[in-house]
């Protein structure tokens, strides 16, 4: 688990990465260098106040049940069309290298993946307006065989937390690429049954784990990217590994029966 001085570490190097983001910006638009500058001086104050009151810290287990906080974004991070895909500077072990996707998304439409287990298939539609970023994501690393002979490594069936986790090819629970990006929420986000959501670790570190949800989950809990839906059939595929229970006879932990993506095929545009 890490300290307290890792998380505020680990959140002021974000809140870094997303203050040299917003500069170039800033540059690409020829906003006045002085105002800039003024305000990342505001920013840089209110960030480092944040810190001292433990605003930006929060439990780094990927466990959607933990929650990271509520510091929820005002907009969706990448409606502009850029996404700030960042190098994951943490030192996790369990990280897998890959290159990050291009900085430039698409953010209208969808995009529909079939996510083919050994349970059966899993049909996505992944809605780019409204997580362009996790949805360029997901696809890029789709398209590189990423997610391929990967288990799911987490089930939940408690009512409130009735989820699926996949997405991460260590299976610890604590893997993902060796890159990470904004949480992309509003603060109004839900997630009934037939949702597919990203997991972090906290505000900022969507990275390649996501949660299939089966039946209403996270009430009162806007903190997780949503990614898009799940088709009928997927869910009865959910279902099924849902009523072989949890490993061990418990309600948080590894499928009783082991549940291994196959493949990850990205619908033709």
């Amino acid at each position: 688990m890490p300290t307290n001085k890792q998380r505020r570490q680990a959140a002021q190097r974000h809140l870094q990465r997303q203050l040299e983001r917003r500069a170039e910006l800033a540059k690409k638009r020829r906003r006045n260098l002085g105002i800039v500058a003024s305000a990342i001086a505001v920013l840089v104050v209110v960030g480092a106040a944040l810190l001292l009151t433990g605003v930006f810290t929060g439990d780094d287990d990927p466990d959607v049940s933990a929650d990271p906080g509520t510091d929820t974004a005002a907009t969706v991070d990448g409606s502009d069309g850029t996404c700030d895909f960042t190098p994951d500077e943490s030192g996790n072990p369990n990280l897998t290298q890959v290159e990050p996707p291009p900085a430039e998304v698409e953010t209208t439409g969808t995009t529909t993946v079939t996510m083919s287990t050994s349970a059966g298939d899993i049909g996505l539609t992944l809605d780019r307006a409204k997580a362009p970023c996790a949805t360029a994501s997901m696809v890029h690393l789709a398209e590189q065989d990423f997610f391929d002979d990967t288990p799911c490594h987490r089930l939940t069936t408690s009512p409130g937390l009735e989820v699926l986790q996949c997405g991460d090819p260590s299976g610890t629970g604590m893997g993902g690429p060796s890159y990470e990006f904004p949480t992309q929420v509003t603060g109004d986000e839900t997630y009934p049954r037939g949702t597919i959501a990203m997991a972090n670790s906290g505000q900022g570190t969507d990275g390649s784990q996501f949660f299939l949800v089966y039946g209403d989950s996270l009430e009162n809990n806007p903190n997780y990217t949503v990614l898009g839906t799940i088709d009928g059939p997927g869910l009865e595929v959910l279902d099924q590994i849902a009523e072989a229970g949890v490993e061990g006879g418990t309600t948080d932990g590894a499928p009783a029966t082991p549940v291994t993506i196959t493949d990850m095929a990205v619908a033709a545009a």
